[in-house]
């Protein structure tokens, strides 16, 4: 079971990664749902991490709020996703989505290409959740095509709890057919997780709790 710790910051990855994290998802801010870290999170994160062999998925995300970016926002962005490439991470979660609430094919594209140069592997953040049912269907076979290797969800709205979302977790597993890893998230702690692993068919979670409170 690989547990992937959502962090803010470095402060407490050396305690989650001796508590088992698989798998770091490194943050600011998660009050705004998190964003990009600094460049020197980022090196010091990634260079503790990889002792113990721990990749690290970096945030990028230049700001909370919505998921909705310009042409500036998107040149900050593959700006942050070279860094995190020069700095040796491991992957990048961003998610773009249209002022109509689809999947933005254009500014994903551009992401993606940006991570693929610089070898990272591509996720797509809780964004997915903000699409219909219908569109999440569109949308997970043209991030195959894309080679975006994970999507992050919660299976719907996050004020639902993570047991109303089961079912829904289960169709985008069942659609996914192993060309795309779905990682449950949300919701999901140290009580919970061996559950919802169980109940979804997936061998992995993400959660900031799943390893327990700090």
């Amino acid at each position: 079971m690989i547990k992937e710790v959502c962090v803010e910051n470095f402060t407490n990855v050396p305690l989650l990664i001796n508590r088992g994290a698989n798998r770091i998802e490194l943050n600011n801010d998660l009050v705004a749902g998190g964003t990009t870290p600094s460049y020197g999170v980022i090196k010091k994160t990634v260079e503790y991490a990889h002792k113990y062999d721990v990749p690290v998925v970096v945030m990028i995300r230049p700001r909370g709020g919505n998921f909705i970016y310009d042409a500036d926002e998107l040149e900050i962005m593959v700006h942050d996703i070279q860094i995190c490439s020069l700095l040796g991470a491991d992957g990048v979660a961003f998610g773009c989505l249209t002022e109509d609430n689809y999947l933005d094919k254009f500014a994903m594209k551009k992401l993606i290409s940006a991570a693929h140069v610089g070898n990272l592997e591509v996720v797509i953040h809780m964004a997915f959740d903000e699409l219909t049912n219908n569109e999440q269907k569109k949308a997970l076979e043209w991030l195959v095509e894309n080679n975006v290797i994970r999507v992050l969800t919660h299976g719907g709205t996050l004020n639902k709890p993570i047991s109303d979302t089961l079912y829904h977790l289960k169709e985008l597993v069942t659609q996914a057919q192993d060309k795309i890893e779905i990682l449950p998230g949300g919701g999901i702690t140290d009580e919970n997780v061996r559950n919802v692993i169980k109940q979804v068919g997936v061998n992995q979670a993400h959660g900031t709790k799943i390893l327990g409170k700090i």
